[in-house]
């Protein structure tokens, strides 16, 4: 009896969909086809091919970064909050050229008395003063146009980094206690001087960056250095107002304390408590020299 042979089964050898020419045995994971080294992606799961991963980073969305230490929303790539304030600084300074006036209705004053006779400060119910002085500067003072540039040097200098780290808000709130902070000490201690300028807002940016750069272990030694050389110009120049210089500083320090240091499971409540806690012990200090002035 003879027996049929039967033939041998065809085998073959899979190659690269891309490159036909090369043999391979590793499989795309999203597609299945065979994939030589040159067309191979890592993947969190094997391996896949350059047009599946294409394909996934079209459709992938990027996490946009958060602030450091906990602030809720995106970091934005540009530090708004601080060009504005700039901004606003410089436009008032213009404003001051074109009309001296600006100065007098606007600049910090406790208690004050007109050529014409009439009373006007904060102790008149003039409280914006405590805030609109701020974003003024000496026109042709003791300082001149040295006082905006230095503090917009400043403001431009260590702004975008607390600004990144803290988030808008919890940066323009730091801002403006602070600012808020040096006006308050200086109608506490001399409520018949007048003052201008954003000297308090940055001594508190200053005390913050210090604080939070000891929070985040960045060196701290240049912010340091550059706020001993402040204060002993504030307590050395003839006509700078140390008062707000010294208010800025420490409620600053006090705002970022909290904004560096707070647990992580009161973060939210103390970063928005503190912050409201100081503006109400501020609020109330004017109240009582307010009644006591009046």
């Amino acid at each position: 009896m003879s027996t049929e042979q039967s033939p041998a089964p065809e085998t073959s050898v899979p190659t690269c969909y891309r490159h036909p020419g090369r043999e391979t045995y590793v499989r795309c994971t999203r597609c299945d086809r065979y994939i030589c080294p040159e067309c191979m992606r890592d993947a969190a799961v094997g391996h896949q091919c350059v047009e599946c991963v294409a394909e996934g980073n079209r459709g992938a969305r990027a996490a946009a970064p958060r602030p450091v230490l906990g602030a809720r929303g995106p970091v934005a790539a540009m530090p708004v909050v601080t060009y504005t304030l700039i901004g606003l600084c410089v436009l008032m300074y213009i404003v001051e050229l074109a009309s001296p006036r600006v100065v007098l209705d606007l600049e910090m004053l406790g208690l004050g008395v007109t050529r014409g006779g009439d009373l006007v400060g904060v102790a008149e119910g003039e409280w914006y003063r405590l805030v609109s002085t701020m974003f003024l500067h000496d026109r042709d003072g003791s300082l001149g146009f040295t006082h905006i540039l230095f503090n917009m040097w400043a403001l431009y200098a260590v702004g975008p980094a607390l600004e990144h780290v803290l988030g808008r808000g919890r940066y323009l709130a730091l801002y403006l206690l602070s600012g808020l902070g040096g006006s308050v000490l200086l109608y506490l201690v001399e409520p018949y001087g007048a003052a201008v300028g954003a000297s308090g807002a940055i001594f508190g940016l200053f005390g913050a960056y210090f604080v939070v750069g000891r929070r985040l272990g960045a060196p701290t030694g240049p912010i340091l250095f550059l706020l001993v050389i402040n204060l002993a110009i504030t307590f050395s120049v003839k006509g700078i107002s140390w008062e707000g210089h010294i208010g800025g500083l420490v409620v600053g320090a006090l705002i970022a304390l909290a904004y560096a240091y707070a647990p992580a499971a009161q973060r939210r409540l103390l970063h928005i408590g503190v912050p409201v806690v100081v503006l109400v012990a501020l609020a109330t200090l004017v109240t009582v020299k307010t009644l006591a002035l009046t």
